[in-house]
């Protein structure tokens, strides 16, 4: 299992490349909201379907329905947050 910080970073890394966030900023905040207009990378819904499906094939595990990916896909902290209790 990685540390927390490490698993919060790989997240950014991963979301940047697979959203294709041209001008990420170098860090921001772990509990800055992911998708949205106050999302430092500019993320949308079609960018959360795309975090979903990352999510799932990297980690191996789902992430269910609306409601749940709402809450999980609060912050890069929510979704380490699932992440790290769905692997235990």
């Amino acid at each position: 299992m990685e540390k927390r910080a490490e698993l919060e970073r790989n997240l950014k890394l991963l979301i940047i490349d697979a959203c294709k966030v041209m001008d990420a900023p170098d860090d921001f905040p772990s509990d800055a909201q992911l998708i949205g207009p106050d999302s430092p990378l500019g993320l949308d819904s079609l960018d959360a379907v795309e975090i979903v499906f990352l999510v799932q094939k990297q980690y191996d595990i789902r992430i269910g329905g609306e409601d749940t990916s709402r809450r999980v896909l609060e912050s890069i902290a929510s979704l380490a947050d699932f992440i790290s209790q769905e692997i235990g």
